[in-house]
């Protein structure tokens, strides 16, 4: 029994790296974004998986329809547990507002030990999202399953896998429309590529 995950950012938004989108509502792709999803679609269309599970935003269930249209998928699931980080209060601020928070600093030094602002913690994060890959492998044996979410949930699976500490965030990168491998069995669990990146 074999369950293989394709682990896809969703595209990038028009503001990405301007503020904290975290679980802002109304955070859509742009014309830009829709462009790097439909490349993620065709880059999709080389895989055999049955359905799509995705993070409630909406950045994130717009890269789903169009990678499900282009792939002639009909099951797409919205998943709770693939949503963004919940930043609490840190949420909407802009980034160079967030660098004179201490709490902030702190958790881009040892998010194993830190929280966002009234949100949660990386283990928290980690927790749901392997609660997904687990619910899934019951359901999807010997199949394949796209998960479409975000950068830090993706990283804290990809750490997990990995063996790694939640800290190990910053040495990897996972980047909007990206695709990371991993294949799931009874002996375990394996990364089989990491941050492929499709434009």
């Amino acid at each position: 029994m074999t369950v293989t995950f394709f682990l896809l950012r969703h595209a990038a938004h028009d503001n990405l790296g301007r503020y904290l989108a975290g679980r802002l509502p109304g955070v859509n792709l742009g014309e830009a974004g829709r462009t790097q999803a439909a490349r993620l679609a065709e880059r999709m269309k080389h895989e055999t998986f049955a359905a799509i599970h995705v993070s409630p935003r909406e950045r994130a269930q717009e890269t789903a329809e169009i990678v499900a249209a282009a792939c002639d998928i009909e099951s797409i699931v919205t998943e709770p547990d693939l949503d963004e980080v919940d930043f609490g209060e840190w949420q909407g601020q802009d980034f160079a507002s967030l660098e004179s928070d201490p709490a902030w600093r702190k958790w881009n030094t040892v998010r194993s030990m830190a929280r966002t602002r009234g949100g949660e913690t990386m283990l928290d994060v980690e927790r749901r999202a392997m609660g997904v890959l687990e619910r899934a492998t019951l359901r999807y044996v010997s199949a394949g399953l796209a998960i479409v979410s975000h950068s830090e949930v993706i990283k804290a699976i990809v750490s997990h896998v990995l063996g790694l500490p939640i800290d190990a965030w910053s040495k990897f990168e996972v980047a909007p429309a990206s695709v990371s491998t991993i294949v799931v069995g009874d002996w375990g669990a394996k990364l089989l590529s990491l941050n492929e990146m499709v434009g």
